[in-house]
């Protein structure tokens, strides 16, 4: 069996502040198979665009390993970073602060090639107008400012940017969320027909579930900067066994008003996230907690390639 695209070992990532570390990510393992997608969902904060920076090298990561392909690339050199950006690009979350104001459509796409100073002239502009058929961008906006343009032509925009070098992995920082609901269901689409084509990999982070499930082909769900639930995206939402999820999936809107629908509400504060205790981190909020949250908690696999970290899971789901 060959190795995993990427692949994450006990990955760490602490932020130096006044008041002491920051663990904004602590501990993470996963693995992304080629021409798959990981979907990392959870709260604002809860570290999972960090996570995605960590292993693009936009962050420097405190501990663990980064694997691409079989090979350590946890602390690459200048010459091994610059060969690495051919591989591995990102499409960030606002498609307007994401793009330079002070250069037209074709000048950004153009740019990744320029600075790998692999492609003469003329080859990056037929690569331009190549790439902006493909993301469906007319020709008529190659002189263009991202002013002009909607959200949505400034997100493709992004994503022609991100695929200008031929990238395998694309982590995709919550692309469609600063887009209203018809123009994120056209990017979406546009994702899953460029991963068909082109057999991307993807780490697709978001705090929208409804999203996460339609583009997903497992699903890994952070709290305060760890690993709780990660399994296979319909036996996540179809067995839901971590309490955090389970309050997470309750929120997802139902356009049905006679469905039977629970909100599950949380209480109590967020547990800090600056050199935070050994225990459970959603113990504060967690209806079911009791003295043995108070333990280290370690991630199980309670259901076949369906991991939990809660070590009252299976009393909790009758298992």
């Amino acid at each position: 069996m060959s190795a995993p695209l990427i692949e994450v070992r006990n990955l760490k990532k602490f932020f130096k502040t006044g008041r002491g570390m920051l663990h904004a990510v602590d501990d993470v393992n996963f693995t992304i198979e080629e021409g798959k997608t990981l979907g990392v969902v959870g709260e604002s904060g809860c570290g999972k665009s960090t996570l995605g920076r960590t292993i693009l090298h936009l962050l420097d990561a405190t501990d663990g390993q980064i694997l691409y392909k079989g090979k350590d690339i946890t602390t690459p050199t200048r010459k091994e970073l610059s060969a690495l950006r051919h591989e591995m690009q990102i499409i960030f979350q606002d498609p307007f602060s994401s793009l330079n104001p002070r250069k037209s459509v074709s000048e950004t796409i153009m740019e990744p090639m320029k600075l790998s100073h692999s492609m003469k002239k003329q080859e990056m502009i037929d690569r331009t107008k190549e790439l902006m058929e493909t993301v469906g961008l007319a020709e008529r906006f190659w002189g263009t400012y991202p002013h002009e343009l909607d959200g949505g032509r400034r997100q493709r925009i992004g994503i022609a940017r991100a695929l200008a070098l031929g990238p395998r992995f694309i982590v995709c920082d919550e692309p469609v969320s600063a887009l209203d609901v018809s123009i994120q269901a056209q990017i979406l689409n546009l994702m899953l027909d460029l991963q068909e084509q082109r057999k991307l990999t993807y780490m697709f982070v978001t705090h929208d579930l409804s999203v996460v499930k339609y583009i997903s082909d497992d699903i890994l769900v952070m709290y305060l900067g760890q690993v709780v639930e990660k399994a296979p995206s319909d036996e996540l939402f179809k067995n839901t066994l971590h309490p955090y999820s389970k309050a997470l999936l309750s929120a997802i809107p139902v356009p049905d008003i006679h469905a039977n629908n629970e909100l599950v509400t949380l209480a109590g504060e967020i547990t800090s996230p600056i050199d935070p205790k050994p225990g459970c981190r959603f113990m504060a909020r967690c209806p079911y907690a009791s003295d043995r949250c108070n333990e280290p908690q370690k991630i199980e696999e309670i259901l076949p390639n369906h991991f939990v970290s809660c070590c009252k899971c299976r009393e909790i789901n009758n298992l």
